[in-house]
């Protein structure tokens, strides 16, 4: 087995910074930095006096105040965690903090005295010290000075900030309030401005006071509901780069509109209560759940098994069902149309969202069309913006 890639302490501070906003943290390029002019300044003997300095540039809350030693901990002393599972295939350094420190201190020591590192300049030195992508001279982050990189709500989400998270909880309230509300046969009391019936049951209870005069009428008026929502996600091999962001997405429908959410690669299963949890390790526990699958997909027997397992009796006339694929099935072709017509025909509404610009043109999506009432496009949060008036 092959080595694994050296890691610089840069790139480990950095993707510890990353692991705080995922935590919801606000880190941002000014925080990062100073914690590595701080870890420059500390000596590798001192990882107290480290942990405390970078505690009170990080945390901006008592929120952030209590969950800090927990993500600390997790990132840098993970044999200090219990219970923890590593998901990942991948290899890579131990994330030691005493061990990044020092190996700073040593590139800082190299960057000053041009003897010990032959052909590295301080301008290079002085480049590594900026975050993440931005430094590398090739990288179209940074060309001249200026960022190439797209705005906050159209970029690719590895990494969540908070004014992201809340900016999707927004949309999805949006597109919520949007969603039709479904009649019912049932009725429920109102007042009379908003009434659509007299409500005679109502009125007999009321004229007892009255010695039976009906003195004091009751109204009624039917009872609206909103449709039920049910997200699939494929979280197979071929989603594996937007099955985070699906989840997000998923997950504040969940909390705004109260809508089942389920997974799928060869078999499906439900998270809505593990979506619907608000802690701190949010992230960590989408990101697991993706890592977790990557296998093949099988959409039509797992939209089989939705259909006539969790969901058969709330399948209703227009219930909607929100499949998040790019629509690459190992079965039967024609499987997919049968068991997306079956669907239609208790009621459902089916919205099919791809990551893609175009409509996924797999063999199986093509004999299924006619069920589908439309293909969205959601890679970004500025998709899901521009997919409210689709929505309803």
């Amino acid at each position: 087995m092959d080595a694994a890639p050296a890691i610089s302490p840069l790139q480990r501070i950095g993707e510890f910074a990353a692991l705080l906003r995922d935590h919801g943290f606000r880190v941002g390029v000014a925080e990062q930095r100073c914690m590595m002019q701080v870890a420059q300044r500390l000596g590798p003997g001192e990882p107290a006096a480290l942990e405390a300095a970078w505690r009170s540039i990080a945390c901006s809350d008592q929120r952030d105040w209590r969950n800090w030693r927990d993500v600390f901990d997790r990132f840098w002393w993970p044999q200090r965690v219990r219970g923890s599972v590593r998901v990942s295939q991948q290899t890579r350094r131990a994330r030691d903090l005493r061990q990044a420190v020092q190996e700073l201190h040593q590139r800082m020591d190299r960057a000053h005295d041009p003897s010990q590192a032959p052909g590295a300049s301080a301008s290079q030195a002085g480049a590594d010290d900026l975050p993440g992508d931005e430094q590398s001279p090739g990288s179209p982050r940074a060309q001249g000075g200026a960022s190439r990189t797209d705005a906050l709500d159209a970029r690719e989400h590895r990494m969540w900030l908070p004014q992201d998270l809340a900016q999707l909880q927004r949309l999805a309230a949006d597109i919520a309030q949007r969603l039709r509300p479904r009649p019912t046969r049932r009725w429920r009391s109102a007042p009379a401005a908003a009434a659509a019936s007299l409500d005679l049951r109502a009125t007999l209870r009321r004229s007892v006071a009255w010695g039976g005069e009906p003195l004091q009428a009751g109204w009624r008026r039917r009872r609206v509901e909103p449709p039920r929502l049910f997200i699939l996600a494929d979280v197979s091999r071929s989603m594996e780069a937007h099955g985070a962001f699906f989840l997000r997405v998923a997950r504040a429908f969940a909390l705004q509109c109260d809508a089942r959410v389920f997974v799928f690669h060869v078999r499906l299963a439900e998270i809505t209560p593990l979506l619907r949890r608000d802690s701190a390790a949010t992230q960590e526990k989408v990101n697991a759940v993706t890592a977790g699958f990557g296998a093949g997909t099988r959409i039509a027997a797992c939209v089989h098994e939705f259909a006539r397992g969790p969901a058969r009796h709330q399948l209703v006339r227009g219930a909607r069902v929100w499949v998040f694929s790019d629509g690459f099935d190992t079965d039967a072709p024609e499987l997919l149309g049968d068991t997306l017509r079956a669907l239609r025909g208790r009621g459902a509404r089916i919205s099919w969202f791809h990551p893609t610009r175009v409509a996924p043109a797999a063999a199986a999506l093509q004999g299924a069309r006619g069920c589908i009432e439309r293909f969205i496009p959601l890679a970004s949060i500025a998709d899901l913006a521009a997919a409210r008036r689709l929505l309803h």
